[in-house]
């Protein structure tokens, strides 16, 4: 019996299509004095950045995955995401489309439907994850996971108010295809999922077993992705691996309820004990938020409640947030970091 697929409750989801017609469309003077011209100004600036980002990146670059807009060129980068070494890049990959499967939802926001049913049709002829290409597993799931999903909710919802019935999961077929072959970097002593895997072969020989908390440990990265598509295909095994490896993490905490930022996933060992909100932790604790708010399950309330506090409590010093070490509370680093920026979003 396949699972009920996940939906915001009737009350977000007004909120929402309140907040997105008000963007695009304009409306009569806010609280913040914006007029209608001024809001209409700001719609066609938004518009006219996206496509000529949009058009030029399909000029001169698609189907690969990024475009190098001062050589009019591109880069077939999902092998170089988080691979700051540049290691270990595949001979024969030629892209995935990558900037067609992050724009498909912009579209659907943007009413441009001609243009999105031209990319889920040429993603569902041509894409294939079939390829020999090393990938970091963070950055194809927040990216091409979640772009295809994303896209495929989106699509659903416009399909069911045509009578063509031109759409029939396409995008779900490849989001599901590409789950399946992140399951082999889940096979680990402690449930803690490799940073790294083949495509097309699996985790290769004498792959690192070192990760960061929110690449390896899934509750910052894959734990609200693996989840939907579980819940849309009715295969189990994408959120079980997923929260597993979130459980595990969260067992490894110190007695401050604080985590570290690097770790070795077969021993279990963290690496890096210094930790703050900025990189290598920081979707820990954005993730446990968002999949407490989709799925409701207060595991990931309690998890994210008790965390909050602690970074509260050893991170903060007045409005500004340093770096402590995970045992004791005592400040590492004291910096500011772009990776930050996301915790103003958490305070409620």
């Amino acid at each position: 019996m396949r699972s009920p697929e996940p939906s915001l409750p009737a009350p977000a989801r007004l909120v929402v299509v309140a907040l997105l017609l008000a963007a695009l469309t304009g409306g009569a003077v806010g609280v913040d004095g914006y007029g209608r011209a001024r809001r209409l100004h700001m719609k066609n600036k938004v518009l006219e950045m996206f496509y000529h980002a949009y058009d030029n990146y399909m000029t001169y670059a698609f189907p690969h995955d990024e475009l190098k807009p001062l050589t009019k060129s591109f880069t077939d980068s999902l092998s170089e995401l988080g691979n700051l070494n540049l290691e270990h890049l595949p001979q024969d990959y030629n892209g995935s489309a990558l900037t067609l499967v992050e724009s498909l939802s912009s579209l659907v926001v943007l009413g441009n439907f001609t243009e999105f049913e031209r990319g889920i049709l040429w993603l569902s002829e041509n894409l294939t994850f079939d390829v020999d290409a090393r990938i970091n597993l963070f950055e194809c799931n927040i990216r091409l996971l979640g772009g295809l999903i994303s896209a495929h909710l989106l699509a659903k919802d416009y399909s069911s108010q045509r009578k063509d019935g031109l759409y029939h999961d396409q995008l779900l077929h490849l989001a599901d295809s590409l789950g399946n072959r992140f399951l082999p970097a889940f096979e680990t002593p402690t449930g803690l999922p490799y940073a790294w895997i083949n495509l097309k072969y699996g985790v290769m020989e004498n792959e690192t077993t070192e990760t960061s908390t929110h690449q390896g440990v899934v509750g910052g990265s894959l734990i609200l992705e693996m989840g939907v598509l579980s819940r849309l295909t009715g295969d189990s095994r994408y959120e079980a691996a997923a929260l597993r490896a979130l459980r595990k993490l969260w067992s490894m905490r110190s007695s401050l309820n604080l985590v570290g930022t690097t770790l070795d996933v077969f021993t279990g060992k963290w690496i890096e004990y210094s930790s703050g909100i900025g990189a290598g932790v920081y979707s820990f604790y954005e993730y446990l938020i968002k999949t407490y708010i989709l799925f409701g399950s207060d595991e990931y309330w309690d998890m994210f409640h008790s965390a909050y506090l602690a970074v509260q409590k050893y991170f903060r010093h007045g409005p500004w947030y340093h770096d402590a070490d995970m045992r004791t509370g005592e400040a590492t680093h004291w910096q500011l970091t772009s990776h930050q920026a996301f915790w103003p979003g958490l305070q409620f």
